[in-house]
C-alpha cells in the first residue's frame, strides 16, 4: 500500500466519522458519563476499532518502516565503525610490528658498530701501545748508545788523569820521570782488574 493510498484511505475515514458526529451530537443532552452508558458502548467499540486500525496502519506503514530504517541503518553504521576498527587495528599490528623490527634492528645494528669500534680502538690501541713500545725501546737503545759513548768517553778521562796522576805521584814520591807508555799500561792493568 502506498502513502498515497493511505491518505485517500485516511481522509475517507475522518469524512464518515464527520457525518457521524451530528447524529451523536443530538443525543448528548443525557445526564452522566457517555462512555459509562452501556447503551452507546457499540458505537465507542467502533470507533476504538477504527482509531486502532488507523493508528496501526499508520504506524506499519509510516513510522514503523522509518524506526526501522533508522535501526539498519545504524546496524550497517556500527558494523562499518567496527571493521574500520578492525582494519586500523590491524594496521596499528601491523606498523607496531615493523616499528619493534626496525628498533630490534637499530639495536643489532648499534651493537655491531659498537663492537667494531671497541674492536676498532683495540686494535688502534694496541698499534698505538706498540708504536710507543718501539719508540720507547729506540729512544732507550739511543740513550743507552750515549750513555755507553759517555761511560766510555768518562773511562778515557779517567784513564788520562789516571795516568797523569800516577806518573806525578811517582815524579814526587820518586823523583824521577816514568814514561808515559810504562804509566799507560801500570794504569790499563789496575783498569782492567776493576772492571
Amino acid at each position: 500500500m502506498s502513502v498515497r493510498s493511505l491518505k485517500h484511505g485516511v481522509a475517507g475515514l475522518v469524512a464518515l466519522a464527520l457525518t457521524a458526529v451530528p447524529a451523536l451530537a443530538q443525543d448528548a443532552g443525557g445526564a452522566g458519563l457517555p462512555q459509562l452508558d452501556p447503551s452507546k458502548f457499540a458505537t465507542q467499540l467502533f470507533w476504538l476499532a477504527v482509531t486502532f486500525v488507523l493508528l496501526y496502519l499508520l504506524m506499519s506503514r509510516v513510522a514503523l518502516p522509518r524506526v526501522r530504517d533508522v535501526l539498519e541503518e545504524r546496524d550497517r553504521r556500527i558494523s562499518d565503525d567496527l571493521e574500520k576498527a578492525e582494519k586500523l587495528k590491524e594496521e596499528a599490528e601491523a606498523v607496531l610490528a615493523e616499528y619493534e623490527k626496525a628498533v630490534a634492528d637499530a639495536r643489532r645494528q648499534a651493537q655491531a658498530a659498537m663492537a667494531a669500534a671497541t674492536e676498532k680502538a683495540g686494535a688502534e690501541t694496541a698499534k698505538q701501545q706498540q708504536a710507543l713500545a718501539d719508540k720507547l725501546a729506540t729512544q732507550v737503545a739511543e740513550a743507552e748508545t750515549r750513555i755507553a759513548g759517555a761511560k766510555a768517553q768518562a773511562m778515557e778521562n779517567v784513564r788520562q788523569v789516571s795516568i797523569e796522576v800516577a806518573r806525578d805521584a811517582v815524579v814526587r814520591l820518586i823523583g824521577g820521570d816514568v814514561a808515559e807508555t810504562d804509566a799507560t799500561k801500570a794504569v790499563d792493568a789496575v783498569l782492567k782488574e776493576t772492571a
